[in-house]
C-alpha cells in the first residue's frame, strides 16, 4: 500500500478563471492529495472522484492533530463502493417515486422522469459549489489567505471523501437517468408518449412535423431546465456559505460512525433486496416490477458508470469520454429491453420477464446513465464549443441508436403492450 506525505500540488491553472457557478473542466494531471497510483480521476462528479488520499490524521483527545497514523487505502475503497451501493438504491427509488408522484390526469408535463433530472442537477450544482459540509476534509483542513487557491483546493480535496462520492456519483447520478430521457425523446418521435388522461387510449395520429416538433420540446425542456437547475444549485449553496448555519460535518463522525455504519447499510440492503426479489411477500409480487427489481440491477448500473469514468474520462478532457460511454451504452441496452417488452411471447405475455426487463431499464439502465453529471461537464468545459460538441454528440448518437433499434420494430410489425405496462 502506498503513501504520500507530500504537500498537495497547485490547482490547474484553468480553474482559476472559472466563475464560482462553474465546475472545473476534467484535467490529467494529479490533482491535490491523490494517491500516486491514480485510482481516482478528476470530473465534475462522477469519479469526480480521486482516490482517497492516504495522508490522514488521528486526533488525541486532549491534544492537537498529528500525522501518526495512515487511513486504510482499502477501507477507503470498501466505504466509497458501500456509499454507492447504498446512494445508487436510494437514488432509483426517488426517481421511481418521483415520477410516480409526476405522473397524474392533468399533468401538463407528461415526461415523468424529467423532474427527476432536474432534481439531480439542482443537487449536483450545491454539492460541486458547497464549501461548509466537508470543511473539514480529511481531518486537518488546511487554510489560506488566498481565497480562491483556498476554494480550489477544497473542491479538489473533497473529491476524495467517500461520502461526498457516494452523493454526488452514487445519489444524483442514480437520481437522474439520461437513457429514459432518451427514451422520452423517440416516445415523443413515435407518437408514443400518451398523456395520463388518455393512459387507456389510442393517441391520436399526427403528421411528421408535429413528431419533429414534440421531439424538440421534450429535448429542450429536459437539457434547459437541467442546466438551470444546476447553477441554481451552486446559486443556493453559495448562499448558504454566507449564513451563520453550522452544518458541517466533522470528520471523526464521518470516518468513525457513518463509513463502517454505510459499509455494513450498503451491502445489506442490496442482499435484501436480492432476496426480496426472489421470496416476495405472499400477494404483493407486484413490487417485483413496480421497484424491486429496479434496486436489484441499479447498483450494477452505477458502479460501472464509477469505473468508467474514472478509466477513460482523464484521457480527453474536452470530451469527457466516460460519461459519453456509459450514457450510450446504457441507452442502447435500455433500447433492447424495450424492445423485448414490446414484442409477444417475451416480456409482453411473461409477466416476470417483464418486470426483469422493466428492472433492467429503471435499475441498471436508470443509473449507468446520469444527466446530472452530463450538464456539469457541459457546464465545466473550458470552451463552449467542446461543451457543444460533447452535448450534440451525447444526444445524436443516443438517440440515433435508439431510433435505430426501437424504431425497426415501432415502424414495421409495432409494440404490443407489455403484461407489466
Amino acid at each position: 500500500m502506498s503513501s504520500d506525505f507530500d504537500d498537495p500540488r497547485p490547482s490547474d491553472n484553468v480553474e482559476a478563471h472559472l466563475p464560482e457557478t462553474q465546475a472545473p473542466p476534467p484535467t490529467t494531471e494529479s490533482a491535490p492529495q491523490r494517491q500516486s497510483n491514480g485510482y481516482f480521476a478528476d470530473k465534475p462528479e462522477d469519479q469526480e472522484a480521486y482516490q482517497a488520499p492516504e495522508r490522514h490524521v488521528s486526533r488525541s483527545e486532549n491534544g492537537p492533530s498529528t500525522e501518526s497514523q495512515q487511513l486504510s487505502s482499502s477501507a477507503t475503497t470498501l466505504y466509497t463502493l458501500s456509499y454507492l451501493i447504498f446512494f445508487s438504491i436510494f437514488g432509483t427509488l426517488a426517481r421511481l417515486g418521483l415520477q410516480a408522484l409526476t405522473f397524474y390526469p392533468g399533468a401538463p408535463v407528461v415526461t415523468g422522469v424529467l423532474w427527476a433530472n432536474v432534481g439531480g442537477s439542482l443537487l449536483m450544482g450545491f454539492f460541486l459549489e458547497d464549501k461548509n459540509i466537508f470543511r473539514e476534509e480529511w481531518g486537518k483542513p488546511n487554510t489560506s489567505n488566498d481565497k480562491t487557491e483556498e476554494s480550489k483546493r477544497h473542491k479538489a480535496v473533497k473529491k476524495t471523501i467517500p461520502l461526498y462520492i457516494g452523493l454526488t456519483t452514487g445519489f444524483c447520478g442514480s437520481f437522474t437517468s439520461f437513457s429514459s430521457f432518451i427514451r422520452d425523446i423517440f416516445l415523443a418521435l413515435s407518437n408514443d408518449l400518451v398523456s395520463p388522461d388518455l393512459a387507456t387510449a389510442t393517441a391520436t395520429s399526427r403528421n411528421g412535423g408535429y413528431s419533429f416538433m414534440a421531439l424538440v420540446a421534450v429535448l429542450l425542456t429536459t437539457v434547459s431546465l437541467s442546466l438551470a437547475a444546476l447553477i441554481a444549485g451552486s446559486h443556493l449553496a453559495l448562499g448558504i456559505n454566507h449564513l451563520p448555519i453550522p452544518h458541517t460535518l466533522p470528520f471523526r463522525l464521518t470516518r468513525r460512525i457513518l463509513d463502517p455504519l454505510f459499509a455494513s447499510l450498503g451491502l445489506g440492503c442490496w442482499i435484501g433486496t436480492i432476496f426480496l426479489a426472489i421470496f416476495p411477500p405472499t400477494g404483493h409480487k407486484a413490487w417485483r416490477g413496480d421497484a424491486v427489481f429496479a434496486i436489484v440491477f441499479a447498483p450494477l448500473g452505477c458502479l460501472l458508470r464509477f469505473y468508467v469514468s474514472l478509466w477513460l474520462n482523464a484521457r480527453m478532457p474536452s470530451f469527457p469520454l466516460g460519461t459519453f460511454a456509459v450514457n450510450i451504452f446504457g441507452t442502447i441496452v435500455l433500447a433492447m429491453c424495450y424492445d423485448l417488452q414490446h414484442v409477444g411471447n417475451i416480456g409482453a405475455s411473461a409477466l416476470v420477464s417483464c418486470q426483469v426487463l422493466q428492472g433492467v431499464m429503471d435499475g441498471f439502465c436508470g443509473c449507468a446513465t446520469t444527466v446530472s453529471t452530463w450538464v456539469a461537464e457541459l457546464n465545466g468545459l473550458a470552451k463552449r464549443l467542446q461543451a457543444y460538441v460533447y452535448g450534440v454528440s451525447s444526444v445524436a448518437v443516443a438517440l440515433g441508436s435508439f431510433v435505430i433499434i426501437t424504431g425497426s420494430l415501432r415502424w414495421t410489425v409495432g409494440f404490443v403492450e407489455p403484461v407489466c405496462g
